[in-house]
């Protein structure tokens, strides 16, 4: 998975679900393969090792938890994420925060097991705070256009490019994804011509009557 990336989170949108999330599954692989672009995809917990298991494009889970595994109900572990077949994880969406140590101890885990972090951020603060974790990525996301379609690299350019500028001092190695409002190439490009090196997005392909063709619009941004 080399950069530019475009990751989708699937969310728990009933589009994405089961059977609706592996079709979508395998449009993200077609459109990677037609394109030759780094696509990875955060599949809903209940089907990210099954959609693991059917693809070749990379898989995160949408969140995991500190814990080793054991007596952990509900919680989802990081081995687990492993063993099905999951490349890494996000973590801290504005959609489930976690304390700053949680994040802390899931990225450390995270490396320890091979897997890659991609760390959310809704400030230029907290990129700062992700970074001096040294995880995989950090994803800069205001949380007040994330589903708006009003992409940040074009509402709100200073955060981004602030962003870059400060995680890269701390960590040259980090990449820096932008999110919140990504539904264009257009959106695409002016996020890489800010300094980011992929996107985070959801809705705006989850949600589309035709999310190849979104897909393969997004592309043309890199």
């Amino acid at each position: 998975m080399k950069p530019p990336l475009i990751v989708i989170n699937f969310k728990a949108y009933s589009e994405s679900a089961g059977e609706r999330g592996l079709a979508l599954a395998r449009i993200c692989q077609a459109v990677a393969r037609e394109t030759s672009t780094s696509i990875a995809i955060c599949p809903q917990v209940q089907d990210l090792s099954w959609i693991a298991r059917q693809v070749e494009i990379p898989c995160f889970a949408q969140h995991a938890d500190r814990f080793e595994p054991g007596p952990r109900t509900g919680y989802t572990v990081l081995e687990g994420i492993k063993a099905g077949g999951g490349l890494g994880t996000l973590l801290n969406h504005s959609e489930h925060h976690i304390l700053l140590a949680e994040v802390d101890e899931a990225v450390e885990r995270a490396r320890s097991l091979g897997l890659l972090a991609i760390v959310c951020a809704n400030n230029t603060r907290v990129s700062a705070t992700a970074a001096a974790l040294h995880p995989y990525a950090v994803a800069v996301e205001p949380p007040a256009l994330i589903g708006t379609g009003m992409a940040v690299s074009k509402a709100d350019p200073e955060i981004v490019s602030t962003s870059v500028e400060t995680v890269k001092g701390i960590d040259e190695k980090v990449l820096v994804l932008c999110g919140a409002g990504i539904t264009t190439g257009e959106d695409v490009r002016a996020a890489i011509e800010l300094g980011a090196e992929g996107v985070l997005l959801a809705s705006g392909v989850v949600k589309a009557k035709n999310p190849g063709a979104v897909l393969r619009d997004l592309t043309s941004g890199l």
